[in-house]
């Protein structure tokens, strides 16, 4: 056999080892190291910030640090205090206006069963009292095993639900620690960053060094491109809905736009989690212009987002608009709804793994072994 050969499918092997090693590696330890990796996010976003007031002021980075820490923690408790107060506000007032919705919603019901429901049990029975003993027994034994298999799913919903109950309880103090230990080591990341970034740099080999700062930097113009993107979405998705109540003349329509471009942020809910209600609570309650109209903007919403996400995000991180449609397909195919998010992730990795040139070194060492 060719010596070559050899060497080339030994180094590929080394090269596919390391790489999945280092995979596992991160997989694996994951639990143990996902509150300093958050420090180590935040820290990146807060040390523009301190290097800042480092150079306005003669003030020791320590104390920089605590500033810049403290303006954030700040901003994030006024955030959620409005938040809160905005959630007890709504709650006030659903307390108030719901009441008669839910009785327009029963009289619905009412009026459901007495001119639909009755009538066709009533033909049903007929029905079934002019079947064979046989076919009504058959009949009453697969409602029966319906019921069984009902009550059966039922009650497992209901141990699960019970289940998950202290669960999220248990979550709390671990939460309370992980925000704690990633509010320290975020301190001590970015009042050591340059320290820590030369140790880094003089353990690591020079080339890699250079890979990883160009690879980092990359993935850190796609980030903000990719934030950017993100908030020109939901920003359009706010004009639009506010246009759009506006036009169908419901009230506070800047106040409900706001809430659905901040629900739109949300992976799991989305517009759709705002809208479909609504509508179907309007087509409930007689009012079929207003749900029509609603639901036309529901469409637009929905026609505008899928437009205008895979060429926003392309512009932004600067990949392909149709390389970003596949991401965006074959992430929420793998992984769901998270994959809409991790898969134009992975793809603007391996776009600065070959921007930066970092493939084209690994497949010269695989292929003529230069280092």
């Amino acid at each position: 056999m060719n010596q070559s050969y050899v060497s080339i499918f030994f180094r590929t092997l080394f090269v596919f080892t390391i790489s999945t090693g280092s995979i596992a590696a991160v997989y694996y330890s994951f639990p143990l190291i996902y509150p300093f990796l958050i420090a180590l996010i935040l820290s990146s976003a807060i040390h523009p910030f301190v290097e800042y007031l480092d150079r306005l002021t003669s003030l020791p980075r320590t104390l920089n640090v605590i500033l810049v820490l403290a303006f954030f923690l700040l901003i994030t408790v006024g955030a959620l205090t409005l938040l809160v107060a905005e959630i007890v506000s709504g709650t006030a007032y659903l307390a108030k206006t719901l009441p008669p919705h839910l009785n327009t919603f029963i009289i619905f019901c009412e009026k459901l069963f007495t001119t639909h429901i009755q009538p066709f049990y009533h033909e049903l029975t007929v029905l079934f009292n002019g079947l064979e003993t046989n076919q009504q027994a058959s009949i009453v034994t697969q409602i029966q095993a319906l019921g069984d298999s009902a009550a059966k799913n039922a009650g497992l919903i209901l141990s699960h639900i019970l289940e998950m109950i202290p669960k999220i309880f248990a979550l709390l103090p671990n939460t309370a620690a992980v925000f704690i230990f990633s509010l320290l080591a975020t301190f001590f990341i970015t009042k050591d960053w340059h320290k820590l970034k030369a140790l880094l740099l003089s353990i690591l080999p020079e080339r890699i060094s250079a890979n990883g700062k160009a690879v980092g930097s990359e993935l850190k113009k796609a980030m903000a491109g990719f934030v950017k993107a993100q908030a020109a979405l939901v920003f359009l998705t706010m004009i639009i809905v506010c246009i759009g109540l506006f036009i169908l003349k419901v009230e506070h329509p800047a106040t409900i736009a706001f809430l659905i471009g901040l629900v739109d942020l949300l992976p799991y809910l989305g517009t759709g989690s705002v809208f479909v209600p609504w509508i179907l609570y309007l087509s409930i309650t007689g009012q079929l212009p207003l749900a029509i109209g609603i639901g036309i903007l529901y469409l637009i919403v929905l026609i505008q987002r899928q437009l205008t996400e895979p060429k926003l995000l392309s512009k932004s991180i600067g990949i392909d608009p149709l390389a970003t449609l596949i991401a965006l397909f074959a992430g929420f195919k793998l992984f769901g709804f998270l994959g809409l998010i991790a898969g134009p992730a992975i793809l603007v990795f391996i776009q600065a793994l070959l921007t930066t040139g970092a493939l084209k070194e690994v497949w010269s060492y695989i292929t003529a072994g230069q280092k």
